[in-house]
């Protein structure tokens, strides 16, 4: 069911990201629109395109989700294994996504004054 689940979402991921699928949510809108007069814009003619987007935004918001958790996961891994293959680097950043938000806190205070220090030596760059 998982790996079912993993490979739908990212089909649907895939599709509803691209320029077909956004001029096809824009013709649905104009023809809804178009028909407004048709139905006098009545209350029920605003409901169904209510609940038609709130319905497809609420599954959409689960399958996205999805993917991008499992893009992070994977981006994560990759660069604890650029980690641990780089003998200059240090294996105490593996997993860091994981530590408590002091210590990666006190990583980003540390890389920030490091970055600062940086640019105080160098020299200007021309624009």
């Amino acid at each position: 069911m998982k790996e079912l689940f993993r490979r739908f979402a990212c089909t649907v991921a895939d599709s509803v990201g691209t320029p077909s699928a956004f001029a096809i949510g824009l013709a649905l809108i104009f023809v809804w629109g178009i028909t407004g007069p048709v139905f006098h814009f009545s209350d029920t003619w605003q409901l169904v395109i209510n609940t038609g987007t709130t319905i497809i935004t609420f599954l959409m918001v689960f399958l996205i989700q999805n993917t991008q958790n499992r893009d992070a996961k994977t981006m994560q891994i990759k660069l604890d294994e650029l980690l641990r293959a780089v003998k200059e680097a240090r294996t105490k950043l593996v997993d860091l996504e994981n530590a408590p938000d002091e210590v990666v806190e006190e990583f980003r205070e540390e890389f920030s004054n490091l970055r600062k220090a940086v640019d105080e030596h160098a020299e200007p760059q021309p624009r």
